[in-house]
């Protein structure tokens, strides 16, 4: 790679100079509305969505066009100060002189106000609000303010700002400034915060209730992903197919991050030379790497999967389960974070319906003494029956203790079963995942070699569970081509003994041959 040749970033913020990139994903006529009307409001997106990079194109735009004075800042300089507000306030008023001294270098008065305030050995708690009176104040022009990582204050400092930031509303735009947005993974419209002294009364409200608006950084859209992509082939020549570029879009749903990262595996560390084409089947390698791999951006999703609110939620979609419904919070909470679909109450992408069961199911894999040679036939193909006998057992011996400790009740079963696969097939095949709510079933794709198998997996609530069974994995299987076709049902009625649970039988449903697995 020349140095000059830019790349598909994953990493922090976007340089045009460096990378690939989609500009203006903003509604820049939508943001100067909300400007001119003086609105205060909140823009809200998942990490590396391209928050940052979007903002900051925005701000040079409007500084250039010369009727405001924008200013781009982050709160993360607070964040590790948390729970002393002084301190928290002295940082981010470090970050307003840094900013202003790089976005609006001629601000002298509010860099020389800020200096001053800074050589204090302490500053006061209402420190921003002076501030930001004090430069609207002597500003030619309406101030903008668009503040990053917002939902990451929490506690008095939150409380602090947000009240500062009311206070001064009233008194726009001569005395303070004019529009601010605050910026982060979750929407603040129901942000409700419980102070000290409100927390034995159980009162919440809501300090930031002047807010207009909440705006969502909507991901790339095919077309989005075409043109990214296209950068690269007219940078370097290398083409991506069409089927590629529709293939990288099913898989991602235009998650930024996961765009970027699929195309910088494939033509930056898989395929570098660019007389050869980007081709679907490149990209599913690179998918499959990228999941094993389970970067930075992955960790930070997966760290949320036992958070109460997401479990909840979850549970219930990976077990494909009616569930009892979901407070409207929740699902907007695990909505903000990218892990479900806005359009619907399903696993975000493909890539996340893949990685999440996996990561949940790693420690536990971890912990099962399988060998895949063990399942393995002379001729090198996979004996499913055999792997489906000796996973009967081990569900048998372990899913009482497995199951109690583990979080996932609903979907627990399941999960110890892709443990129990994935210790087998990786590295000799690969798992693809099929689920969706309310659809009572998992479906398991496994391809070994030659080999294509189906499992299907319930839960037993119902004799009728296992009929309506039969007959999805008879036409799954009639779809596929499958060589084999398996049901495993798993029955959770504590009062059932294991000899009454435990059944193999093969059926035959549509001419199709299916083995049946109960336990």
């Amino acid at each position: 790679m020349s140095k000059t040749e830019k790349f598909f970033n994953t990493v922090g913020a976007i340089n045009p100079q460096k990378h690939y990139f989609i500009p203006h994903r903003l509604d820049w006529n939508q943001l100067t509305d909300f400007i001119k009307k003086e609105y205060y409001f909140v823009l809200h997106a998942p990490r590396q969505s391209g928050k940052t990079t979007a903002i900051i194109e925005f701000v040079k735009h409007l500084n250039q066009e010369g009727t405001y004075k924008a200013l781009y800042l982050t709160t993360e300089p607070a964040h590790s100060s948390i729970n002393d507000v002084k301190e928290s306030i002295r940082d981010l008023l470090e970050e307003f002189r840094d900013q202003i001294t790089f976005f609006l270098p001629n601000e002298d008065h509010a860099i020389e106000y800020l200096n001053s305030v800074l050589k204090k050995k302490t500053v006061t708690k209402s420190g921003v609000l002076a501030f930001l009176r004090f430069w609207a104040q002597k500003s030619t022009k309406p101030l903008v303010i668009f503040l990053d990582e917002f939902d990451g204050l929490v506690g008095d400092t939150l409380i602090t700002l947000l009240k500062q930031f009311r206070t001064g509303y009233t008194n726009r735009p001569k005395n303070f400034p004019q529009t601010i947005c605050l910026i982060g993974v979750r929407d603040l419209r129901d942000y409700k915060i419980k102070t000290k002294e409100q927390e034995a009364l159980g009162v919440l409200y809501s300090p930031f209730n002047i807010k207009a608006e909440s705006l969502i950084l909507p991901d790339f859209s095919l077309e989005d992903v075409t043109k990214l992509y296209r950068q690269h082939t007219e940078e370097t020549g290398q083409i991506f197919t069409e089927e590629a570029i529709e293939y990288a879009f099913t898989q991602t749903q235009g998650q930024p991050w996961l765009v970027n990262a699929l195309a910088y595996q494939a033509c930056f560390r898989d395929i570098q030379d660019r007389t050869i084409p980007i081709t679907k089947e490149v990209l599913e390698r690179a998918r499959e790497a990228l999941i094993k791999r389970c970067d930075t951006h992955m960790d930070a999703l997966l760290d949320r999967l036992n958070e109460p609110r997401v479990l909840n939620i979850m549970d219930i979609l990976l077990s494909s389960s009616d569930g009892p419904g979901f407070a409207p919070d929740d699902l907007q909470y695990v909505r903000d974070l990218g892990l479900i679909s806005r359009k619907e109450i399903c696993i975000a992408n493909p890539i996340y319906q893949e990685i999440i069961p996996r990561a949940l199911a790693f420690t536990r894999q971890e912990e099962i003494m399988q060998k895949n040679a063990w399942y393995v036939k002379a001729d090198g193909l996979l004996d499913m029956s055999k792997l489906l006998t000796a996973f009967t057992k081990f569900y048998r011996e372990h899913s009482e203790v497995w199951l109690e400790r583990f979080a996932y009740k609903e979907a627990g079963p399941h999960i110890m079963l892709l443990a129990f696969l994935q210790r087998i097939i990786n590295g000799g095949g690969l798992i693809h995942r099929e689920y969706a709510l309310g659809a009572k079933r998992v479906d398991l794709l496994i391809t070994w070699k030659t080999q294509c198998f189906i499992i299907e997996l319930k839960l037993k609530r119902q004799e009728s569970d296992i009929a309506d069974g039969l007959e999805q994995v008879a036409e799954y299987k009639d779809k596929s081509g499958a060589v084999e076709g398996h049901l495993v049902i798993f029955d959770r009625n504590a009062g059932k003994s294991w000899e009454n649970k435990i059944s193999h039988r093969v059926e035959m449903v549509k001419g199709q041959s299916i083995e049946v697995w109960e336990m």
